[in-house]
Formats: C-alpha cells, structure tokens, sequence
C-alpha cells in the first residue's frame, strides 16, 4: 500500500519534490496588509489589524468576545486563567493531545487528569470522564468538585478537537453541569469546524485557538482566546495587555495581568486569511473526500469526522491495521520525501506528566499504536 499511498499523494500534489505534512498558502492580501502595517509604522501590539482580525473571528465562530494572543500556549493559559483555575487544581484533558494542552496547565501551577479519548471523534470520552468521575470526585458543600483520593479540587475540563474533529460536546458539558466544571476548549485544530452547526470554540465558556504556521490559517506565530460572555471577554483582553487601565499619559495597572497581546504585523497576517478561510475549507474537504476514496476497500481505514459534525479536516489520518504495517507506512513514506507521522506520544508517557492521575486508556492507546497523519496542505483547483 505504501507504494500506492505515495504516488497517489504525488499525483494529488503534482510534484516530486518533498512534500509536507502541512504548509501555509499565500494567495491573497497577506502582502499588501503586512507591507500596510509596516508604512504605518504600527506593527507592534497596537493597531487596527488587531482589532479586526478579532472582530473576524468573532463573526465567524459566533464568540461573545475573541482576544488575540501571541500564541495558542498563551490563549489556552488565558482561558484557563479566566476559568478560575488555581495552583494545585486539578484539571481533566485527554492524554492523547499535543503537549502544548498541559504546559499551559504546567504554567498554572495545576495538575492534570487524563482521561480516555472516543473511537468516534479521537477527542475526550464523555462516558470514560463520567466513569472517572462517578469513581473519583465528589461534590463538597459549597459544590466544589473535589478529587475522593487527592482532596484537590477539580476545577475544569479541557476536550482538544483532535485534528479538527469536533469532541460530543452535549454530553461533556451535561457532565461538567453536574459536577460543577467549567469546560475549556481547545480548539487549537478546529478552525472551521462545527458541532451541530455550532462553530467549536463556542460552546465552552472559553477556547482556545491557534494560528500557528501548521494551522489552517496562519498569522506566523498567534492565537485566540474565545469567551462566550462579551463581557467577561472585555476583562480577558484587559488581563492579555498586562491590566493596564487607559490614561493619557499615567502606568497604572490595576491588577497582575500578561503581556500576551499578538502583533499588529502578525494580525495583518491574519485577516487576509480569514479572507480566503472558506477556499481553503473547502479544499481541504475535497481533498480528504479524495483520501477517503483512495483507501475505500483497503485494510487501512480513512478517519472521517463524526456524523454530527463538519470538519476542517486539519490534518488527515489513517487507522493502521497494525503496528507493523504502521511502522512500514512511516518509513517508506518518509523516506520517499512524503511526510507523514504517528500522533503524539500519550502525555503520561512524557517525564513532566508521568505521575499525574489517570483512568483507563485504552482507547488512547490503540489510537496511538494505529494512527498515522497524512500531507494535508490545501490542493488549489
């Protein structure tokens, strides 16, 4: 199938140069706002750019408030921030997520629970979290939700949209209602996916995203924190520019805050290409529609978004029928000059998170065993 697989992936490209996992696309104003921002001289943390690549992604995800960061680490450290998580929380997320999900609890000071992942979206299980849950926590009297074992409190719960798919987001907030969590979002991959014809990212009461050069749209290095109430989004952009309350002339912070504010250069980036975001949407569906097709019938099953949701499809992927001939995908792919590769290592198998809480992972397991990601630029018609 290897063979197959990388002619197959030439053809789509047309080209036999190396070809990889995922690259920006540049065909739009990105030039001319960036060269704009530069004769303005405002391309550091204050500029209009800012201000309306925040006003895009607000219309775009239907958010009460977005804030742009200067990166996704710091959107997340936001939200989480925003969410009330303190030193020494606890906090549930899957282990198969990038590491980049638990450095911002890491920065915290908090801890994590892993939690399995579902067959159906790679994304945190709602029933594996119950059943933790269920075992694990209790309620005290003034409804914290605290750890059985530990004594800590469990604070929030962080589903990542794992390669754009959206997680089952009905059945993770029924439980973080009943257990008295605030749910976050990391919706770092998921850009342009929708549950239920909601856009992820605003379900939860804060999100995450990234605009990262791998992302589905880039501003180089960049991020975005969602906040469904608008007003509480107000005081997550007072909090991102270091709590400085406005004056003509004065420095007067009126709480601790963090310099996360996102370059007016980097927005720039940004809104030329929340302009092309619905062409490069629909490229990528057509492209995994074409991946799907091409391993229909095979003994390697093309991984499709769940059936109520629509994906951006981020990055493709593939269930290996074993190890052994996942291992022989990433080698022969590879070596051929088409980039391909297993998920990430399951985050308590890395020294830093090797000691913190867990359920079964089973499925989170198999998925890592199985999986390979596939090239998925967008293919320009």
């Amino acid at each position: 199938m290897h063979n197959e697989l990388i002619k197959f992936v030439r053809d789509t490209y047309a080209t036999d140069d190396f070809i990889p996992l995922h690259v920006p696309t540049f065909n739009g104003n990105e030039k001319a706002y960036v060269n704009n921002t530069i004769e303005s001289t405002f391309v550091s943390s204050v500029g209009q750019y800012v201000n309306d690549f925040e006003a895009h992604i607000e219309r775009y995800t239907g958010a009460g408030k977005a804030v742009a960061t200067v990166n996704g680490t710091a959107a997340l450290h936001t939200a989480l921030y925003m969410a009330g998580v303190q030193a020494g929380d606890l906090v549930i997320t899957q282990a198969l997520t990038f590491v980049a999900t638990c450095n911002a609890l890491f920065h915290m000071g908090a801890q994590p629970i892993f939690v399995d992942v579902s067959k159906v979206s790679l994304g945190l299980c709602p029933q594996a979290m119950a059943k933790y849950l269920q075992q694990f926590a209790k309620l005290n009297a003034q409804g914290e939700c605290i750890h059985r074992v530990t004594g800590q409190r469990i604070r929030a719960v962080i589903p990542m949209h794992t390669f754009g798919h959206p997680v089952e987001m009905d059945e993770l907030i029924a439980e973080c209602l009943r257990w008295n969590l605030v749910l976050v979002e990391d919706a770092a991959e998921s850009l342009g996916s929708f549950y239920k014809g909601k856009h992820t990212g605003s379900l939860g009461e804060f999100a995450a995203i990234s605009f990262n050069g791998n992302k589905v749209i880039t501003t180089g290095g960049g991020g975005m924190v969602l906040c469904r109430d608008a007003d509480v989004g107000l005081h997550t952009k007072h909090v991102t520019t270091t709590a400085k309350v406005p004056h003509p002339y004065e420095f007067y912070h009126d709480e601790a805050g963090f310099n996360y504010r996102m370059p007016n250069l980097n927005a720039a980036l940004g809104c030329a290409q929340m302009e092309v975001l619905p062409t490069f949407l629909e490229q990528k569906r057509a492209l995994a529609a074409h991946y799907a097709t091409f391993f229909a019938g095979s003994d390697f099953q093309f991984v499709q978004e769940p059936e109520y949701a629509k994906s951006n499809y981020w990055l493709n992927a593939i269930i290996c029928p074993d190890v052994a001939s996942r291992n022989l995908m990433l080698e022969k792919t590879n070596a051929s000059g088409v980039m391909t590769r297993p998920i990430w290592q399951l985050m308590h198998r890395l020294p830093m998170f090797k000691d913190a809480l867990r359920g079964d992972l089973s499925v989170s397991e198999w998925v890592e065993a199985h999986l390979i990601n596939l090239p998925s630029s967008p293919v320009g018609k």
